[in-house]
């Protein structure tokens, strides 16, 4: 099996060389491709990452201006040739480490797609606001959809990479996190959920995530369960 790590990257001049460092130092239990998208960054990230483009292991693809996580995701995802794909943020919020936790169920039978799940304890939390706010997008979508997960937001989501295709992600923003949870939940899909450490990073560190983003996926939230088309039936309560 082939996993497709996709990494978005924007004004990550700092930490994107670590970033894939770290990822290449991973004890992966199979193959790996790492897929990289400077979604057209205006500091030194695409000099940087071009430091990286002899490594066999690594495929380098720019834009040529700013799309969005969810654009930068959709290019990597179509480019890549693995079986699985997961996401890994260029902000040294997740720990690489824990990578090989989420292809755990997979290689035993136990699941398809896995979400890595975050508990925000004081010393990883940005703000209580920000907590808040994770919560309560999740519990929307556990009320609409009659489900019960932890964290939807978290970056880190494997899935077999022809089931993301399908479910035709859209967003170009962060809403892609909330659209590709409920079109999962729609289709009846319950992820698996493992635990994962995470630490954030402020606004001063190049936090980038804003209010107006949680707003934008409650709205996904909303469509995607009054949409017709792509919908199972939901279990009963």
């Amino acid at each position: 099996m082939l996993l497709s790590v996709l990494v978005p990257v924007f004004n990550e001049e700092r930490l994107a060389a670590g970033t894939l460092k770290e990822l290449l130092a991973v004890d992966f239990p199979g193959e790996t491709e790492i897929v990289v998208v400077d979604d057209g960054s205006r500091d030194r990230s695409w000099e940087v990452l071009q430091s990286f483009e002899d490594n066999s292991r690594i495929r380098l693809i720019r834009h040529d201006r700013n799309k969005g996580k969810g654009a930068a995701i959709r290019t990597a995802a179509k480019a890549a040739t693995g079986d699985n794909i997961v996401v890994f943020d260029a902000d040294g919020e997740y720990d690489a480490a824990d990578l090989p936790r989420l292809l755990t169920p997979v290689l035993e039978g136990r699941a398809s797609v896995v979400y890595g799940s975050r508990s925000f304890g004081s010393h990883s939390a940005y703000s209580f606001w920000y907590v808040m706010g994770n919560k309560g997008i999740t519990l929307a979508a556990n009320i609409l959809f009659n489900s019960y997960i932890s964290d939807l937001e978290t970056c880190y989501k494997l899935l077999p990479r022809q089931l993301y295709l399908d479910l035709n992600i859209r967003s170009g923003g962060f809403g892609m996190e909330a659209e590709l949870t409920a079109k999962l939940l729609k289709r009846g899909i319950r992820p698996y959920e493992v635990p994962i450490s995470y630490t954030a990073r402020s606004r001063e560190e190049g936090k980038k995530i804003t209010w107006t983003d949680g707003v934008q996926a409650l709205w996904l939230l909303g469509r995607e369960r009054v949409r017709r088309g792509g919908r199972t039936r939901l279990p009963r309560a």
